[in-house]
Formats: C-alpha cells, structure tokens, sequence
C-alpha cells in the first residue's frame, strides 16, 4: 500500500484521535526514517522522544529476537530474568532502590500518584492525599494523570475530574509554598517540560522543591517520561540540578521502541507497596525487558549521554544562528536534545514545510518547534535539518 491508500483506510478504520500528517512511515533506521512511497526524512520526532537509540538499533533487535524465541510472555507471579536485569542496571545508575515496570508513561505516573498517597497514609496521616503539580505540565492520559497535567485544554469533556490537585507555576518557588496546605503529601513535576513548552527547569527552583518537601515532609516526585534516558545530556534530567527526587517515572525511550514505563523509589518509600497493591499484567513482560537491557546498556556504553550533551549544545547555537535571521524567532531553549523554538507565528505550517522538505519536527504547543532527534544524531545531521528549517522559514 502506498501513502494515499493507507491515510484512505486508516481515515476509515482508526479513531480520530491524532492530528496525522498525510504519510505513513513504514521503515526506520538509525535517525532515518521512509515513507510508503518510498521518501526519505531526517527524523527529529525521534517517535517523541522514544527512538533515542535511533530506529531499529541492532543491540534492541537482537534482543527482541533472542527473546522472542525464547519466552514472550509470563506473568509477574513469577520473577522474570530480563526484567531483574533491567531493574538492576536503573538502580546502580540512578539514586533510587526499587523498580515497578508497567506499559506506559501514563501508567507509571499513575503508579507515583498511588505510590505517594500509600506512603503518605501511612507514615503522615490519612488526611494526607493531596498531591500539586505544576501549570503547563503533562502527566499522561489516565483520568488521574490528565488531572494531573496543568493544562485546561486537556481537562475539556472529562469532568469530573478526580479531586486530590492543586497546580502551582513552574520555576515559580513563592507560589508552590503558598499552595501547600494541610492535606499535602507530594509535589510532581518534570524537570524539564516537554508538551508545556520545553522548559527546563531552573536550578534554584528544583533545590528549592526539595528543601520544600523537606520542610514540609512531603513527596518529591519527577515525572522523566520524557525529558529521562539521556535526552538532557545527563542520564536523568534531575542530575542536571543537584538534588534526589524520592520517586521517578519513565517511559517512552526505557524500551528502545517497545512499550514499557517504570516507577522508581527510594527504599522506605517503595515500601508503602505491598503485594496486592499494585499490580500491571503486561508490565514488565520479557519481550519488553529484554528490549529495555538493550536499549539501556547502548546508551550507557556507546556514548549518546555525552552525545546528548555536545550535539545538543551545537544544534541550540545553530537554532540561534537562526534566531538572529528571522525576527518571529523569540527564544532557543533546552537542554541537551530536548530542544524548543518558540514563534511568535503557529509553528504547524513550518511542520508540515519541513516534512515536504524531508525533515520531521513537532510541535509542543501551538507557537513552539521540538527537537527530540536520537542521542546517536550527528553534527552534519544537524546541520542537514537546520538547513532545511531555514528553506522552511524562508518560504
């Protein structure tokens, strides 16, 4: 089937949930990806923030083959080699104890929520249950998670929403005191917001955030779905800043392509889980865990965290090579591959340019571009997509 045929039935048959550009990828590999006719592109989408080993690594499909001969799937009432693996190498690399494995960033966020609420009922009082996050934030699609995302335009149509949140400005540390009150058990946040904007997170805002919970003997939760796996130029986006969170989420790159998200907690708080209290069919599975050692183990061993950081730097100051040129170009921002331009024009127009052009961007936001290419992209990449960023703010 060629593009037209495939955008045809899948306009028939798929729910009309995404706002899909008229392609339809059909292979990928390294920071390549080719259409159903056969076109090539430039993939700065990167699956958002997912394929940060590029597409089709060699280690991942090895190990999606070797495991896929050997054992799918089995439930978690039994331990599951590929999934300890995993856990282990989190833990040795992170400042965190314990490891739960569910299917999906929301699902993990959803995980943190209940997490912080068991812990605090037990340890700080049952009218403790209140968790803030921050405004412009998104957590995932789940009803508690959607309610934890600071944005309204997420909220339409779903009310009501559950009760339990409060929202504070991100970077804004007078204003997340004041929102702490009597029923207070957590703060969430991601270090650096992707779909709000790309904001990072200033670093006397995330010390402040720990000393805060500190005070207050709170949760200190970050949400590194997105913005985790080297894709800030460090392993984790909260190294950046100083401080360890007490629980962590990922997701979207932990599996290298493969669905999978993690819950992680320090000691005496993954302890508020007991058997019984949670639980994910799939999570964890084999398939998905052996993919994730792969994935995870290119990273740490092939250099894309280091990478994360050079190339990143070099793609922001050739971003702002272009911010100088084209006055609508209000700011560059980011850290390492996590990249935003913010417009004073709706940047759609520029999306669907540079996909004609052969280069694939989104959007975080009506008036901002995201950059999320692989960790592994190169210097003379970024210069190709730059290039034709440039034709696409010309024409």
């Amino acid at each position: 089937m060629n593009n037209e045929e495939i955008v045809a039935e899948g306009k028939k048959y798929v729910m009309n949930t995404y706002g899909r550009l008229p392609m339809a990828i059909v292979k990928g590999k390294g920071a390549s990806v080719w259409d159903a006719d056969g076109k090539e592109y430039l993939d700065f989408v990167s699956g958002i923030a997912v394929n940060n080993v590029g597409h089709c690594h060699p280690k991942v499909v090895q190990a999606i083959a070797a495991q896929a001969e050997t054992l799918f799937h089995c439930s978690n009432l039994y331990w599951i080699e590929p999934q300890v693996k995993l856990a282990k190498i989190l833990v040795e690399n992170s400042a965190f104890d314990k490891v739960f494995f569910c299917n999906s960033g929301a699902e993990a966020n959803e995980g943190a929520l209940k997490l912080a609420r068991k812990y605090a009922k037990k340890h700080l009082g049952e009218d403790k249950y209140e968790i803030i996050t921050m405004k412009k934030s998104f957590h995932g699609r789940t009803l508690a998670t959607l309610t934890a995302t600071g944005q309204d335009k997420f909220h339409k149509g779903y009310e009501p929403l559950p009760e339990g949140f409060q929202y504070a400005p991100f970077n804004d540390l007078d204003a997340l005191q004041e929102a702490i009150g009597p029923h207070t058990c957590a703060v969430m946040l991601e270090p650096v917001q992707g779909e709000g904007g790309v904001m990072p997170g200033e670093e006397s805002f995330i010390k402040g955030v720990r000393e805060l919970c500190d005070r207050h003997h709170l949760l200190f939760i970050v949400d590194e779905v997105q913005c985790g796996l080297g894709r800030t130029g460090k392993l984790f986006a909260y190294q950046h800043y100083g401080v360890e969170p007490d629980i962590m989420t990922l997701a979207k790159a932990l599996g290298g392509g493969a669905p999978i998200g993690a819950l992680l907690a320090k000691e005496e708080v993954a302890n508020a889980f007991q058997p019984g209290d949670h639980a994910s069919t799939f999570g964890g599975n084999p398939l998905v865990t052996a993919a994730g050692v792969a994935a995870l183990t290119a990273i740490l061993e092939e250099g894309m965290v280091d990478n994360s950081a050079m190339v990143g730097e070099y793609l922001i100051h050739k971003l702002e090579c272009l911010r100088h040129k084209f006055d609508f170009i209000k700011e560059v921002r980011g850290k390492g591959l996590l990249v935003g331009v913010e417009c004073a024009k709706e940047v759609a127009p520029v999306v669907a340019s540079c996909q004609e052009k052969g280069l694939l961007l989104l959007s975080a936001g009506p008036h901002v571009l995201r950059f999320v290419p692989p960790l592994n992209i190169t210097f003379t990449q970024v210069d190709q997509a730059v290039a034709i960023l440039e034709q696409a703010f010309d024409s």
